[in-house]
């Protein structure tokens, strides 16, 4: 049983990384605009921003109450 709430903030912690990493993706914005004006896509980028930044937002959430589940009950 204690094992299990361990693992259950680890998953917290690591989808919040996970989701993290993949939200910054909006710093590539620059390069992905070039890419995808090369084949024609530039127009889906317009509205990336209202998508990613909150996603970014929730996901360091995410980190943050994995991260304090964890110290507020280290076992």
């Amino acid at each position: 049983m204690q094992n299990e709430g361990m693992t259950s903030k680890r998953i917290l912690i690591t989808t919040g990384a996970v989701g993290a990493v993949v939200a910054a993706v909006c710093c590539a914005t620059p390069l992905l605009a070039v890419l995808f004006g090369a084949v024609g896509l530039t127009a889906w980028l317009a509205k990336a921003d209202y998508v990613v930044i909150p996603a970014l937002i929730i996901c360091l959430g995410l980190i943050a109450f994995g991260l304090y589940r964890r110290r507020a009950h280290p076992r």
